[in-house]
């Protein structure tokens, strides 16, 4: 005879799935964590979906394909620690997500919400079809500190200057009382048997012939408790002097959780509360944590931004650039991509590029500032490879800086500020350290030639083992001309 709770206990509940995306971690998540505390038995899925034709979807890039199988990887094995296996399907959300759902006679699907439009449109596709077979939907916050629409103009736009825009969240958060504390990770879920899965493998989104993600592999550590020991690290004894060092791509001054960020294994709020935590503790540091968190605040602002403009990637955010005289030149493009300009400090970034998924900030700037000011090629050109190369490439972040750099977007850039990347390197790489990193064929080169090599002597050039032209390129552009060719191309821009 039955117990009279065995018809009514969590065992005859009906299942919760718990939909992932661009969330890969079990704390601070508030789908899951509602899932957990439902009573229900849950199913952890992750769906693969490039069918679904969403407005302004773009397909991953190499390295962020990468990125995602080894973050797949780590929250399987993080979930199963919990109880529950990470169910894999490929094909559009909306099917793939109400198939299961009958299969599992599901009661109803969790998901965070992510404020992009392309996500946006397929999350809203899912919640149709559910409706229409009767499952019941639950949506939660997720990717930002504060909702773009928390954020308007009196004309009901978004900010599109950076300081008011950071002023006006640190004030919500603080009318708010500050940002509700991050959710714990469930300790136990309950499971649902007999659900079948898609092998990872068969995503297909780790290179193979050829295999060139062996720098990324030496570089990086993928998942929820890297990004949690990363940011303790950070906190613990990467904080001091951040304000400086963050410039220096000779130190370890940031903190490197862009990528971790950009896949949702550590969330805004983590952060947040985290560096709050850490000002708490040592109010020397105070000034240097309010600096890393602005940089929070800019990736907050660059995603405010795509939530108007969806866009961001395929157009000047400033009409006028519609007419900026660009070059065509696949030669120069080339040599950009592979590192070979003639410029230390910018192939030293893009080598760094190539190789681990990442490139210094300070770099960055001054690589982007080549290609559009001294090469005038199309910043969308730059933009295209990055987001390619990159492992944190952004839909808002990666844009958004391009245009920053270019001059036709947000909060830009001076038109006439054209990177020297002779005086940022000698600035910002004083002693030649990270050019060596990265072009170990100008290692023996001394300071100040490791950044200008054109300009040693024959004598010098041979006892450093460099032969111009043939080991090392001569530069392919001549900085003073380029620069004089940029501003003449800029103030024709602002005249017309």
């Amino acid at each position: 005879m039955k117990r009279p709770n065995d018809a009514h206990g969590p065992r005859n509940t009906k299942p919760v799935i718990v939909w992932f995306r661009d969330d890969l971690r079990l704390s601070d998540h508030p789908a899951l964590h509602a899932a957990s505390q439902s009573g229900a038995p849950v199913i952890c899925l992750y769906v693969l979906d490039e069918e679904s034709r969403a407005p302004h979807a773009r397909p991953l890039g190499g390295a962020a394909r990468w990125w995602l199988a080894q973050s797949l990887k780590a929250l399987q094995a993080d979930l199963r620690s919990a109880g529950v296996a990470l169910i894999l399907r490929r094909g559009p959300a909306a099917k793939v997500i109400g198939d299961l759902a009958q299969e599992a006679k599901a009661g109803a699907v969790f998901w965070n919400d992510i404020t992009q439009v392309p996500h946006r449109a397929i999350a809203d596709d899912v919640a149709a079809h559910l409706g229409g077979i009767g499952v019941d939907v639950r949506r939660f916050p997720g990717d930002l500190l504060v909702a773009p629409a928390d954020i308007r103009t009196r004309e009901g736009r978004g900010l599109r200057v950076f300081t008011p825009f950071w002023r006006r969240v640190q004030g919500l958060i603080n009318q708010s009382g500050g940002l509700p504390s991050p959710l714990p990770a469930p300790k136990s879920l309950s499971p649902v048997q007999g659900i079948e899965s898609e092998p990872l493998q068969s995503f297909q989104l780790e290179p193979s012939h050829p295999d060139w993600a062996g720098g990324l592999r030496e570089t990086w550590t993928p998942g929820e408790a890297a990004a949690q020991a990363r940011l303790q690290r950070f906190l613990e004894d990467g904080i001091e002097a951040y304000a400086e060092n963050r410039d220096r791509p000779d130190r370890s001054g940031t903190s490197t959780l862009s990528p971790h960020l950009r896949f949702g294994e550590i969330s805004p709020r983590q952060v947040w509360h985290a560096a709050r935590f850490a000002a708490a503790d040592r109010p020397a540091l105070i000034g240097d944590i309010e600096k890393f968190l602005s940089e929070l605040g800019w990736r907050e602002f660059c995603r405010h931004l795509l939530f108007d403009t969806p866009d961001l990637a395929e157009r000047n955010l400033q009409g006028a650039f519609d007419a900026f005289p660009w070059k065509q030149d696949a030669e120069a493009l080339a040599a950009w991509q592979r590192g070979r300009t003639g410029y230390p400090i910018v192939d030293a970034g893009m080598r760094q590029l190539w190789h681990t998924g990442v490139m210094h900030n300070r770099v960055r700037m001054v690589a982007a500032s080549f290609l559009v000011k001294h090469l005038l090629i199309d910043w969308r050109e730059g933009e295209r490879w990055f987001w390619d190369t990159l492992v944190d490439a952004d839909a808002g972040s990666n844009p958004a800086n391009w245009q920053w750099v270019a001059g036709s977007g947000a909060d830009a850039a001076p038109y006439f500020r054209v990177f020297n990347p002779v005086l940022q390197g000698e600035k910002f790489d004083p002693d030649g350290a990270y050019v060596r990193r990265w072009l170990p064929e100008l290692a023996r080169l001394q300071q100040p030639l490791i950044h200008r090599p054109w300009s040693a002597a024959p004598f010098e050039l041979k006892s450093a083992g460099v032969e111009l032209g043939r080991s090392y390129p001569e530069p392919i552009v001549d900085h003073k001309s380029a620069r004089e060719r940029a501003l003449s191309a800029y103030a024709r821009l602002r005249k017309a």
